[in-house]
């Protein structure tokens, strides 16, 4: 069968204000009807770059060549991407090839009903009234599984949670049914049950109706799950490329095996012995003791959060009936999907969000009902590490005003050249070098940007840490060292922190003990040892189900189990 899409010695050159920037550097790909070619590397690597040029969206500062011919979608012929006009761009668009983004919350658009957004491409293409474009409208939604398609139609993004805007991208994608779909990192920072959910859907496509896939993707578990074969970019450069079973059991090339090794796995235990019990002395590493005996910093009893309603409505309960303790010393990973209340809870401790029931106290200080006068001393003693540190830092100020800003606000130092000594010397325990203090966020990759985010959440030298999903957009090798880094920190200086994540394996490196959230509750809570390798909850052992892992032949394994979880919990 001819190739849907055949890519021939693409090089991409940037034009920049230090001269040409080869970003990719002779790539030359294939993607057969009806299969999945993944697409992985690092940030930097070009694989998002090759991608765009797919579709003719680089920026007017690249310059392409080589080929990128397409197929039709009807049969009619093949047309190479790089020679069409402007004109001939928008008519391949949506109807021969459809891109699938990275961040649906910046992809679509917030002022317009998603069912809007996705008859704009039939709009575009094909002459249908507005009854038929709500009718179309709503066959794609349904097609992508999203419940009350006839109600949601009508909804804006915003009421939507991540995993069900991302279904309406895909759903935009395959309004005029390409031949292939480009779908660029499609289940990055959404949690295991929803990523499981949008891989079985972009399964379907592939084998329903024989849509081919160009899978961009960091994450090797997804790579597994879905992809029929592999190319590893580093550098611009494909160095290895292969059936999907081959490249994981026997890779070639030693940055694909490094690629591999980076990859965390549940009971790994590199990064910490995480099945140590909480109540077991420090080993002789020098971590810090989190046994029975050290001092409570956080402890919840009964913790509920309501979020008030708006015009009339009821509120909502975000968080129900909680209770867990967070020791000096220790980490308590919290994990659970897209609103479950994780984040909510992390917010609270640091006093961002009211606790309206319960008790919850942080540092001796009760949360329920504070006054910010009386909680504004102990603010110094939280750091704060944010999911996403290009949105947390100012972009108008550099790395070093960034980091220092917490030393200038609680009056450590009066001015940035008093805190340049304290900037520096946090820079380097995060391993970013004196100069990087000196550019701006957007001058950092994004592994760069979550160090220098970890050393201002440690710049006040905080006895309790707040994670949010800090490494959730990171690269595996990336995210490696990133954690490999909190937990030197960790050890060195002995804080307690609260990990809110998605990624089991993340808190199975990392934390003592984990508690796992659902639907506000807490439904099961202990060492990471116990909860994570003989869960007594249906819930967490779909969560571990769910967990893809870097295996084609174990991973079609869970693949299976957690969807007999799934239909069991369902028919229950």
């Amino acid at each position: 069968m001819s190739n849907v899409l055949d890519i021939r010695d693409l090089e991409v050159t940037f034009a920049t204000d230090h001269g040409d920037v080869k970003a990719v550097a002779g790539v030359s790909l294939a993607v057969q009807p009806g299969r999945v070619l993944a697409v992985v590397g690092e940030s930097g690597s070009g694989k998002t770059v090759s991608a765009r040029t797919v579709l003719g969206l680089l920026p007017e500062t690249a310059v392409a060549r080589g080929s990128v011919v397409l197929a039709a979608r009807d049969g009619s012929g093949t047309s190479d991407v790089l020679q069409l006009s402007a004109d001939a761009l928008r008519a391949v668009r949506g109807r021969d090839v459809a891109m699938v983004f990275q961040e649906p919350s910046t992809a679509l658009n917030p002022v317009y009903p998603i069912g809007w957004q996705i008859a704009e491409g039939l709009r575009a293409h094909e002459k249908l009234s507005k009854k038929e474009l709500r009718a179309r409208a709503i066959e794609m939604l349904t097609l992508v599984g999203l419940p009350d398609p006839e109600e949601r139609v009508d909804y804006f993004p915003h009421q939507l949670s991540g995993g069900q805007k991302q279904r309406v991208m895909i759903a935009m994608a395959l309004a005029l049914k390409p031949g292939l779909i480009v779908a660029d990192e499609p289940t990055t920072a959404l949690d295991v049950t929803v990523q499981a959910e949008i891989l079985d859907l972009l399964r379907k496509l592939r084998d329903d109706l024989g849509t081919a896939i160009l899978l961009i993707t960091h994450n090797m578990g997804v790579v597994a799950d879905l992809a029929d074969d592999v190319a590893v970019m580093y550098q611009g450069k494909v160095v290895e490329q292969a059936p999907v079973a081959e490249v994981f059991v026997n890779p070639r090339e030693d940055y694909t095996k490094q690629l591999l090794g980076a990859v965390l796995k549940l009971g790994d235990g590199r990064i910490r012995a995480a099945d140590r019990p909480a109540a077991d002395p420090a080993p002789a590493s020098g971590l810090a003791s989190a046994g029975k005996d050290a001092p409570t910093l956080v402890a919840a009893r009964g913790l509920e959060i309501q979020y008030p309603g708006r015009l009339g409505r009821p509120g909502f309960k975000a968080v129900r009936g909680v209770d867990f303790e967070i020791r000096a010393g220790e980490v308590y990973g919290l994990v659970g999907e897209s609103g479950s209340g994780k984040s909510t809870i992390g917010r609270a401790i640091a006093g961002l969000t009211d606790a309206t029931g319960g008790s919850l106290t942080v540092l001796g200080h009760e949360m329920v009902g504070f006054k910010e006068r009386g909680f504004k001393p102990l603010r110094k003693s939280i750091g704060f590490v944010f999911q996403d540190p290009a949105s947390s830092f100012n972009p108008l100020l550099t790395i070093a005003e960034n980091v220092a800003e917490p030393l200038i606000v609680h009056r450590v130092s009066r001015s940035l050249q008093e805190a340049g000594p304290r900037v520096d010397a946090l820079l380097e325990s995060v391993q970013l070098p004196r100069a990087y203090g000196d550019r701006y966020p957007h001058e950092l990759s994004g592994g760069q940007r979550q160090r220098a985010s970890l050393a201002r959440g440690l710049a006040l030298d905080p006895k309790l840490l707040i994670a949010d999903e800090p490494t959730s957009a990171l690269d595996v090798s990336v995210q490696a060292r990133v954690l490999e880094l909190f937990t030197e920190l960790q050890a060195e200086l002995g804080f307690a922190s609260l990990f809110i994540t998605h990624d089991l394996a993340v808190v199975d490196a990392l934390a003592d003990r984990v508690g796992v959230l659902y639907r506000g509750e807490l439904v099961e809570s202990g060492s990471t040892s116990e909860v994570l390798r003989a869960p007594r909850e249906a819930y967490t052992q779909r969560l571990l189900a769910s967990l893809p892992v870097p295996d084609p032949a174990e991973q079609a394994e869970r693949r299976a189990l957690a969807r007999a979880l799934r239909e069991a919990e369902e028919g229950h």
